[in-house]
């Protein structure tokens, strides 16, 4: 899958600001975009391997499945997680190898499972006996990895509620079954939840892992993948150092052997910080409210269907006006998305901006992570365009330092042929998403 775009090369005196400003001066620029900085998805992947030089990035492909970041990662050596046909399809495609793919979904639609028999996709996830007998009868050359529950309370997403086998009751019961009807089980999987802040429950999936491992040994079987699967932090103030810190004490501890491959499946931490999503408004009313104050009412053309989807599960963005003065006065202000949804809001709350006008433009900040993936055309608001800009060393990196470099014709110093190469917005959409 080839780009069709060309990503702008930042000189010293340029940074993914000043090219946001290029843009909206654009007299044709009329539409809501994002902008993606290439440069922040390769410092989030060396950063990751400086901290956990153990472990090594399967990107969960669900969080960002956008061209520009699939291509990048692949190109980086990264692995992925896939829970689809059609998400190993696009990966497959970029040239990865199948053995840098984890099927990781524990229950399996039928044709997906003969699919990735068919392609050689053959490490993947089961949290359950019926699972094992259908892997049995569509690929019964799978490489699986026991999925457990290992949900930390404090996480905003439990997803043990949904996928895991208690490491206690269930986990020494479905390796029997799996030996029983010759399946060969190589790991073990777990994920501790998304917006996971007790960092101690990395260490203790770990301690856990360690203990089915054990398990399974007794059962004759030769562990040799563990996933320590995704919930890594996206937010730039959430760093993960202290997450760091847990994981590679406890894979000291329980793991010293290097024999035993690590692996982990980040999402929203590989490529949240690296969008931005900057809208307009097109909109604008004044409205009196229960005490008596004038709030202003902006609308803008994204929300939560087209482009924010967390909005809908409570989960807000930061943002800013792309130019006002510090000094500004601010207003009470409601900020909406463009459809008839009362739930498509921006803001949280009433918000306190300075006074915005119908053609102003706003950046909501660190929009990399469940966006672009996860968009519809309700009301006919259609997905904004992506825009792609990188510096110049790392765009050496990707050009010729790599083993399979990008194309240089895709990237260019010259706003004009940046511009062209985005001039059609619709085609864009319609191959990629």
């Amino acid at each position: 899958m080839a780009m069709d775009i060309r990503s702008l090369v930042l000189d010293s005196n340029k940074d993914i600001y000043s090219a946001i400003e290029e843009i909206i001066k654009k007299p044709s620029q009329d539409e809501p975009f994002y902008i993606c900085d290439v440069s922040n998805l390769i410092w989030k992947v060396h950063n990751w391997r400086k901290l956990m030089p153990r472990v090594e990035i399967f990107f969960a492909t669900k969080c960002n499945n956008s061209s520009i970041v699939v291509e990048t990662f692949a190109a980086l050596g990264l692995g992925f997680d896939c829970a689809s046909k059609e998400e190993i399809q696009k990966i497959l495609s970029l040239g990865v190898p199948p053995e840098r793919i984890v099927f990781s979904n524990p229950t399996k639609l039928f044709s997906h499972l003969t699919y990735a028999a068919e392609v050689g996709v053959n490490v993947m996830t089961f949290d359950n006996e019926a699972e094992l007998y259908k892997i049995q009868k569509y690929h019964s050359k799978a490489q699986l990895l026991l999925r457990l529950r290992c949900d930390d309370e404090s996480a905003r997403y439990q997803l043990g509620e949904k996928f895991g086998a208690c490491p206690v009751t269930e986990a020494s019961g479905l390796l029997k079954v799996a030996k029983s009807i010759g399946l060969n089980v190589i790991g073990i999987h777990f994920h501790v939840g998304c917006g996971c802040v007790n960092y101690m429950a990395y260490y203790i999936a770990i301690a856990t892992a360690k203990k089915v491992f054990d398990t399974g040994a007794s059962l004759g079987y030769t562990f040799k993948l563990l996933d320590i699967g995704g919930g890594y932090p996206g937010e730039g103030f959430r760093p993960l150092d202290k997450i760091a810190e847990f994981i590679n004490k406890a894979l000291e501890e329980h793991f010293p052997d290097n024999s035993v491959k690590i692996i982990a499946e980040p999402g929203k931490y590989c490529c949240n910080t690296a969008f931005k999503l900057v809208s307009r408004i097109h909109s604008k009313k004044v409205v009196t409210d229960h005490y008596e104050q004038k709030v202003r009412m902006y609308y803008m053309d994204v929300g939560a269907y087209n482009a924010l989807f967390n909005i809908l599960v409570n989960e807000y963005y930061m943002y800013r006006p792309v130019t006002i003065e510090n000094s500004a006065q601010l207003f009470p202000s409601i900020v909406w998305g463009p459809t008839s949804d009362t739930r498509d809001r921006l803001s949280e709350k009433v918000d306190y901006l300075p006074e915005l006008n119908i053609g102003d433009w706003l950046i909501f900040e660190e929009a990399g992570g469940y966006t672009v993936s996860i968009t519809c055309e309700y009301n006919g608001f259609a997905s904004p365009l992506i825009y792609t800009v990188i510096n110049k060393e790392d765009c050496l990196l990707l050009t010729e330092k790599l083993q399979s470099p990008f194309p240089q014709d895709k990237f260019t110093s010259s706003l004009e042929a940046f511009f062209t190469g985005h001039k059609n917005p619709y085609s864009f959409r319609q191959k990629y998403f």
